[in-house]
């Protein structure tokens, strides 16, 4: 080997002008990739970001710019139409008579969902809570269950709700399980057996593709909905996978999380937003489905239900970053507070400019993070936004020691969005998320019960705080620099 190596190595110095022609190729290579990268029409600073780093590491930049680098997908809009066709309960826009909000016109433009209502909302705190109701919900469907998931662990959290699930199939109810192939990816065909043994159907969202070198893989292009439809009636969605680290049965350091079930005319939105997904993941055509079962006639209508209610997805294939552009807009329609909870904190201009905007205009507006994240990267690039929120008057908390998941908000006292998607560029961008915006003086009185509760249990962090140069600081400032590309 080491006689083939040195060959090798003579040969290629006596290559003529060798040095002149790797400095041309590293040149063209240099210029073509940074041409691309500027066709992306990313923010300047990610731009640069990625250029910068491309021609610091010009091999192994290369590789991880293929894997992990910005990616644009289209969906396959006939496969959208095909799957909304038929759908009489859906308006292309806001009626003329009805009162439209700016925030729900908006909501609207950008996610092709009208706005909707639900007859009930229920808060469900922490795994457990959340596995007992889905688990309950499963066990009366009569129709079909379809759930979707970034993290589904085999393990005692996931196996009961996989033998929920295979009880259901084995009576003839219609199971389809959607799973993230990179969240998802300790599940093995063995655990997945019992459930195709009995009928149920299970498909995987963006496969690795690592082995197919003219295709390229989209690991950063993840689904981080948690949905699950049952019998088209009943929806639950919000932060919780299943995972035994989100079930505070079991783990006393379990994380703190929020989840919601669903039920209202609303919930045709959500099933639809499924479909979608399915469709899109599996390639099966809409004839597959049978829509009285999907979408059933009895479930309330839109004016029947007394909360107003608004489907908000959001991912690559949507240059209006729906979830993000709501989140700034009620900041900046908000007139009395603004209350954001997030594990993963690491804003954009827009949103940290109107943070500090509605903590100068007098807002009570306060952020919640985790005290240490399961990301120790995230948490420096979080921390390094603190100087400008806290002298700007914006009231910063850090929740621990359980790692705090949950993902929600509040402008004012009618408006709350809650979801799976962090207050991050992964999520507003790069993931396929989905959060629920509510327009209800109730439901968001009790929301903020919680989050106060949190907030109270919480450590405050102070201006004057004494931080380390070397430990904090500087740490904080290189996490920063890096924050376009997360």
């Amino acid at each position: 080997m080491r006689e083939t190596l040195n060959v090798l190595w003579t040969t290629a110095t006596n290559i003529p002008h060798l040095g002149q022609i790797l400095a041309i190729t590293y040149v063209v290579y240099l210029l073509l990739l940074a041409c691309y990268i500027v066709l992306q029409k990313r923010e300047p600073v990610a731009t640069l970001s990625w250029i910068l780093s491309l021609a610091a590491l010009p091999y192994v930049g290369l590789i991880v710019f293929y894997l992990l680098g910005p990616q644009k997908i289209v969906r396959q809009r006939l496969r959208r139409g095909q799957s909304r066709q038929g759908m009489s309960t859906y308006e292309a826009v806001c009626r003329p008579d009805e009162d439209c909000s700016e925030l729900a016109r908006v909501g609207q433009a950008t996610t092709g969902l009208a706005l909707s209502s639900a007859t009930d909302v229920d808060w469900l705190v922490d795994g457990a809570a959340t596995y007992a109701a889905i688990i309950q919900a499963i066990g009366q469907a009569r129709r079909h269950v379809n759930l979707e998931y970034y993290i589904f662990e085999p393990d005692h959290a996931g196996t009961a709700m996989r033998d929920a699930l295979v009880e259901r199939a084995r009576n003839g109810v219609k199971v389809r399980l959607l799973l993230d192939a990179v969240g998802s990816s300790r599940i093995r065909r063995r655990f997945l057996q019992p459930l195709l043994d009995a009928g149920a159907e299970v498909a995987w969202f963006h496969p690795r593709q690592l082995l197919k070198p003219f295709k390229r893989p989209w690991l950063n292009l993840r689904t981080h909905r948690k949905l699950v439809v049952v019998d088209g009636e009943v929806a639950f969605t919000g932060g919780i996978n299943v995972t035994d680290e989100e079930d505070d049965s079991r783990n006393p350091n379990a994380y703190r999380d929020l989840h919601m079930r669903i039920r209202g005319h609303v919930v045709h939105n959500l099933q639809l937003v499924f479909l979608e997904d399915w469709i899109y993941a599996t390639g099966q055509g809409a004839h597959h489905f049978q829509r009285a079962d999907l979408f059933p006639a009895n479930v309330p209508t839109r004016a029947q239900g007394s909360i107003r209610a608004q489907v908000l997805v959001s991912g690559p294939d949507s240059a209006w970053e729906p979830i993000h552009r709501l989140h700034v807009a009620a900041i900046q329609e908000a007139r009395r507070r603004v209350w954001l909870v997030t594990p993963y904190f690491v804003p954009g201009e827009a949103a940290r400019m109107a943070l500090t905007s509605a903590a100068l205009g007098g807002l009570d507006t306060r952020l919640m993070v985790p005290r240490l994240s399961d990301s120790k990267f995230v948490t420096l690039a979080a921390r390094s936004y603190y100087d400008e929120l806290l002298e700007a008057g914006v009231r910063i908390f850090e929740y621990g020691p359980r790692m705090l998941h949950s993902k929600a908000f509040i402008a004012d006292d009618e408006t709350c969005i809650v979801g799976t998607a962090n207050f991050d560029h992964r999520s507003f961008r790069l993931n396929f998320e989905l959060s629920m915006m509510y327009n209800d003086r109730a439901l968001t009185g009790e929301l903020a019960a919680l989050l106060q509760e949190e907030f109270n249990s919480a450590t405050e962090v102070q201006p004057d705080r004494q931080r380390s140069l070397w430990r904090e600081r500087l740490p904080e400032a290189f996490a920063r620099l890096a924050s376009p590309l997360l």
